[in-house]
């Protein structure tokens, strides 16, 4: 990959990146302490927080219709200053509704940066980079996230301030690099004029349903196996953050390679050796009882979601480019169909049998496997799949080869 100079588009991309998971790895380290230490919470209000937290990634499709007042880049500035506004007051509400409030907040503008910069991904970056541009992306999170915990540190740790100073100057710290940004970086253009409604197509039927899953599984991990290294095995927020630390270092290590690796080996293997691998560690959640062994197991999950770069290869090899910011909005909503219902759901579960959760987990992960398999060696416009219920298979031929290979 060429290297990215100062005003490229790139370069943009992997700065909003590295603001939003400095500001937002600080809101997740300190979330499940501050709401046990200072709210009381249970499962069951962690679980309802982390549903109303996906609310607005349910509804993300909502994306495409701001996009006739205001163009993509802008749009995804505001919203990630909205996502560290959200940050900065989270800490003066340090109760159930006062909490609910904030996230959501802070929630909007996540997903509404998140969907965006997906979409300027998948347009300012050619497709035979794009996997090892998402790699460096993942380790630019990374890095983001290792100050950002370093930040608790100094904060939390030898200033001796509290967690609503740490929210208000992380907070703070990244709407300023927001407006920096803002007034750096002139506006980019995108290759393809994208479409400015509900897109819904029959051939992305594969990813959508991929899409579906991944969000099933991200919130039991994202929810509660942070939840179980709290409350099952007393993770005080230095060890909470010293394991969030280890996570971003091996990605910081390990994620470009990552990207280069799915660029050799494909969108289908990346996939299965994913899926298999999360089976294996969500059936291990439910069975361990050793705290360094969950931390263990926590680790190797954070890695292996980074081969969900797959999905977004795949996708960009197979659509058509004007409808790449469409289908970002839509395939959010998809995401966040069960993350919406599953966090309060699988919270009252957990009162019972923490184990089922995992076991749950477990099943969604089969279900991503058997669809990857289902994906094409290569991938293009009219090869998505390589079985499907259309009536019409638009080239046989390349079916036939991806069977042969």
């Amino acid at each position: 990959m060429k290297s990215i100079q100062t005003k490229d588009p790139k370069a943009l991309l992997l700065w909003m990146t590295f603001v939003m998971s400095l500001v937002f790895a600080v809101w997740q380290a300190l979330l499940n302490n501050f709401v046990i230490e200072k709210a009381q919470f249970t499962g069951a209000e962690i679980g309802m927080l982390q549903s109303l937290r996906e609310i607005p990634g349910f509804l993300a499709f909502t994306a495409i219709f701001v996009l006739l007042l205001i163009r993509e880049q802008a749009f995804a500035l505001l919203s990630l200053a909205l996502l560290c506004i959200g940050v900065a007051v989270t800490g003066f509400f340090p109760q159930v509704i006062g909490l609910y409030l904030t996230t959501v907040l802070m929630s909007v503008g996540f997903h509404y940066f998140e969907t965006i910069n997906q979409s300027l991904t998948l347009q300012w970056v050619d497709k035979k980079d794009a996997a090892g541009f998402m790699g460096k992306a993942l380790a630019w999170r990374s890095a983001a996230a290792l100050v950002g915990y370093a930040s608790i540190w100094l904060v939390m740790t030898w200033l001796k301030l509290d967690y609503q100073h740490m929210y208000l100057i992380i907070g703070a710290l990244g709407l300023v690099m927001v407006l920096t940004m803002t007034w750096y970086y002139p506006k980019f253009e995108t290759t393809e004029v994208q479409h400015k409604k509900i897109i819904l197509r029959k051939r992305y039927w594969l990813y959508y349903l991929l899409t579906f899953f991944s969000g099933a599984r991200r919130q039991i991990f994202m929810v509660f196996a942070g939840f179980m290294m709290v409350e099952k095995f007393g993770y005080s927020v230095s060890e909470i953050t010293a394991l969030f630390l280890i996570n971003y270092v091996v990605n910081l290590l390990f994620a470009p390679a990552i990207g280069r690796f799915i660029g050799r080996i494909g969108e289908r293997n990346a996939l299965t050796v994913e899926y298999v691998g999360l089976i294996i560690v969500f059936i291990s959640y439910a069975l361990v009882e050793q705290a360094h062994m969950a931390a263990a197991l926590y680790v190797i999950d954070h890695l292996l979601f980074a081969m969900a770069i797959a999905m977004k290869t795949y996708f960009q090899k197979i659509a058509d480019s004007k409808d790449i910011a469409a289908t970002m909005s839509v395939s959010f909503t998809i995401n966040h169909i069960a993350a919406v219902i599953i966090p309060v759901l699988l919270g009252l579960l957990w009162l019972t049998d923490p184990a089922l959760v995992f076991y749950i987990g477990a099943g969604f992960a089969v279900c991503s496997l058997i669809l990857a398999l289902n994906v094409p060696r290569h991938p293009e416009p009219g090869n998505e799949t390589l079985w499907s219920w259309t009536s019409k298979n638009r080239n046989p031929s390349l079916k036939r080869s991806n069977k042969a290979a």
